[in-house]
C-alpha cells in the first residue's frame, strides 16, 4: 500500500510540477520518491538498480552532447538570424521557420533546438517590425512535430525506441508522413489564425549584425550528427553513438566541463526517479489489480485510437509527456513495434495541445519573455488546441493506413 500511496504522489507532482509551499520541481519530486520506496521496501533495492535503463540514458545524454555542441558553436543562433533575414512575406517566413525547425527537431534534441534558436528569432523579427509570438509558438509546435519523426527527436521517443527496441529506419518510414503533415497543419493553422496581423505593414529595420560561428565547431557537430544518424539508420549498438559524443568532448576550443555542465541533466534523473518508482508499483500488484478493473489488463486495446488518442491527451497535458511514458511502457502488457510506433507519434503530437504539454512549449514560452516577448497560456490554446486536433486526427488517419493502429 505504501508504494501506491507514493506512486499516486509523484504522479500528481508531475500533474502540478510543484509541492505547494516548497521550491522542488518534477526531478526532485521523482527521486523523492524512488529514495522512499526503495527505503520503505529495502528488497526492491536490486530491482530498483535493474529497472534503470541505462541505454535509453546513455543514448539520450549523448544526443544531448551533440546538439550542445552545434549550440556552443553558434549554428542555432546563425540558423535563426538567417530566418529572421530572409525577405519573404509573412506567410512564406511562417512556412521557412516551420521547416527549419522541424527538421533541426527530427534529429536533434528538440529542447535544446528551440532554445537555442528563440532569443535570436525574437530579435531578428522585432527588427523587421514582425510580431515574434505567431513566429515563437510555430517553432515550438514545429519542434514537437518535427521530433515526432524519428526515435532521436525528443526524450520520450528514445525511451519507447530503446524500450520496445525499435528499427530507426521502420520507425521513420511510419511516422515520416504524419510528422510532415503536422508541419503543414502548424503552419496553415498559425497562418490563417494570425492572418489580420500578417496583412500589417512592416517596417524596415535594419537587422542585427550576424552572430559570430566556430566554423570548426560546426563542421564536428554536424559530422558528428550524420555519423549517429548513419550508426542509427543501420542498426548499429547504442554504445557507438556514445562513442561519437564522448570525442566531441576532445576539444582545443570548449572545456569538457562546460559543455557536460549544459547537459539536461534533471531530465535523465527525472528518468531514473520514475523508472524506480513505476518498477515499485508493478511489483506490488495494484497495477495489475487496476488492469483487471477496467478491462485492459489483455492489452489487445492497447494499441487503439479509441484508448491512445485520449491517453495521450490528456495524460500528456496534465502529467507530461514523459512522466507519461515512462509510466506506460512498465505496464503495457503485448507492446508490438506498430503499437508503441503510434504512441510515440500520438504522444509526441499532444504535446501541441498546451503550453504545459511539452518542455519546449515551456522553453519557448520562458525565453520569449525574457526577450521582452509574453505569449499567454490563453494565446497558445487559442492555436494549439485546433492545430493539436487536426495533426493527430491526420497522423491517426495515416497511422491508420500503414496498420501501426486501429480504431
Amino acid at each position: 500500500m505504501f508504494v501506491s500511496i507514493v506512486f499516486v504522489a509523484v504522479y500528481l507532482g508531475m500533474a502540478v510540477g510543484r509541492v505547494p509551499g516548497l521550491r522542488i520541481d518534477r526531478t526532485g519530486i521523482a527521486l523523492v520518491g524512488a529514495v522512499l520506496v526503495v527505503t520503505a521496501r529495502p528488497a526492491l533495492l536490486d530491482h530498483a538498480t535493474s529497472a534503470i535503463d541505462f541505454p535509453t540514458l546513455l543514448l539520450l545524454g549523448s544526443l544531448m552532447l551533440v546538439s550542445l555542441q552545434l549550440e556552443v558553436s553558434g549554428f542555432y543562433t546563425y540558423v535563426a538570424h538567417r530566418l529572421a533575414g530572409i525577405e519573404a512575406t509573412p506567410v512564406r517566413l511562417l512556412g521557412l521557420v516551420v521547416l527549419a525547425v522541424g527538421a533541426l527537431s527530427a534529429v536533434l534534441t528538440n529542447d535544446v533546438v528551440v532554445f537555442a534558436l528563440t532569443p535570436t528569432l525574437v530579435r531578428g523579427l522585432k527588427a523587421r517590425g514582425l510580431d515574434p509570438k505567431p513566429f515563437l509558438l510555430a517553432a515550438a509546435a514545429a519542434s514537437n512535430a518535427g521530433s515526432a519523426a524519428t526515435l532521436i527527436g525528443n526524450p520520450q521517443n528514445v525511451l519507447i525506441g530503446q524500450v520496445g527496441h525499435l528499427s530507426f529506419s521502420v520507425y521513420l518510414l511510419h511516422a515520416a508522413l504524419p510528422a510532415l503533415l503536422s508541419l503543414l497543419v502548424v503552419w496553415g493553422g498559425i497562418a490563417f489564425a494570425y492572418r489580420h496581423a500578417f496583412a500589417l505593414a512592416q517596417r524596415a529595420v535594419d537587422q542585427p549584425e550576424a552572430p559570430e560561428v566556430e566554423k570548426t565547431g560546426v563542421v564536428k557537430g554536424v559530422t558528428a550528427m550524420g555519423i549517429v544518424v548513419g550508426i542509427l539508420l543501420f542498426g548499429a549498438g547504442v554504445h557507438f553513438v556514445v562513442a561519437v559524443a564522448a570525442m566531441l568532448l576532445v576539444s582545443r576550443y570548449h572545456p569538457s566541463r562546460s559543455l557536460l555542465a549544459r547537459v539536461d541533466w534533471p531530465l535523465l534523473l527525472l528518468f531514473v526517479g520514475l523508472f524506480v518508482v513505476t518498477d515499485a508499483f508493478v511489483r506490488e500488484g495494484t497495477a495489475q489489480a487496476v488492469l483487471d478493473r477496467v478491462g485492459l489488463a489483455g492489452g489487445t486495446s492497447w494499441g487503439t485510437l479509441r484508448v491512445l488518442g485520449p491517453l495521450t491527451l490528456v495524460g500528456g497535458n496534465t502529467i507530461g509527456n514523459v512522466p507519461l511514458v515512462a509510466l506506460l511502457l512498465p505496464l503495457w502488457p503485448q507492446k508490438s513495434p506498430a503499437a508503441l510506433t503510434s504512441l510515440a507519434v500520438l504522444a509526441t503530437l499532444a504535446g501541441n495541445l498546451l503550453v504545459t504539454g511539452s518542455m519546449a512549449n515551456i522553453i519557448v514560452v520562458e525565453r520569449a519573455a525574457q526577450n521582452g516577448v509574453g505569449v499567454s497560456f490563453r494565446e497558445h490554446a487559442r492555436v494549439g488546441i485546433p492545430i493539436t486536433l487536426v495533426s493527430m486526427a491526420l497522423a491517426a488517419a495515416a497511422l491508420m493506413a500503414t496498420g501501426d493502429l486501429s480504431f
